[in-house]
């Protein structure tokens, strides 16, 4: 009887031994995450979200506030949103990444607030930029990249007058665009061509000014978790 209290009291306290250094292991590899998770080098970055996306993105939000603030020092963020013909700035450019987060709010969601294309308030967001502002500068942009202002064909997917225009923009400025993809509540929510018509749009806008676009699959919604991960390693390598 006194061997065995001994020994089940031997295994309670192994046991909390192990609990303890699984978990304090556990900590540090959280923290060796965050770490490498962080931003460099200080960013000059506006994000744009389109406002006719799907409502899932509405939760995206938290992820995107915590983007903003995970930020380095010195960073200058601005929000704004693309709807009906033009880009509402919810946030212009501020160091104030608590501010900068707190500014964020919900997609409308609906085919009211659908722009023609993003790419026209890309170039309105690309001219906010200060051209004496010291780092990186870049866009993230959030959206379905359908441009169908002139018609939806096949010749159009990735070659618009817009989408043209805002590439020359952005390189002029030296802005890098990175994108995000989502589905808007229109076409692209249920017409696999006219997602990838945007896909193609996205990935053109990002690869020829320096950015990188992420998404994955022509239907459903993935969420921004991996998207952001991804986009922090892109800004580092360029750094």
């Amino acid at each position: 009887m006194f061997v065995s209290r001994k020994f089940f009291i031997f295994m309670a306290v192994a046991a909390l031994a192990l609990s303890a250094l699984t978990g304090v292991a556990s900590a540090q590899r959280r923290s060796g995450e965050q770490g490498q998770a962080k931003v460099k080098g200080p960013i000059n970055i506006a994000i744009l979200i389109q406002d006719d996306l799907v409502s899932q993105v509405s939760n995206e939000i938290g992820v995107t506030a915590d983007f903003i603030r995970s930020l380095p020092q010195g960073s200058r963020v601005m929000v704004g949103y693309i709807t009906t013909g033009s880009l509402q700035v919810r946030q212009p450019f501020t160091t104030d990444l608590n501010g900068a987060a707190r500014s964020l709010r919900i997609p409308i969601a609906s085919t009211s607030a659908s722009p023609y294309n993003p790419y026209v308030e890309v170039i309105e967001a690309l001219r906010t930029f200060d051209s004496g502002a010291k780092g990186r500068n870049a866009i993230l942009l959030v959206s379905d990249g359908l441009d169908v202002s002139r018609g939806f064909d096949s010749t159009s997917a990735g070659h618009t007058l817009d989408l043209e225009r805002a590439i020359r923009e952005a390189n002029n400025r030296n802005v890098a665009i990175y994108s995000f993809y989502a589905p808007a509540v229109g076409l692209t929510s249920h017409n696999r061509l006219a997602a990838s018509y945007g896909q193609s749009s996205l990935n053109r806008v990002s690869n020829e000014t320096g950015g990188r676009a992420f998404f994955q699959g022509l239907t459903g919604f993935v969420t921004f978790d991996s998207y952001f991960k991804q986009l922090r390693e892109a800004l580092n390598q360029v750094y």
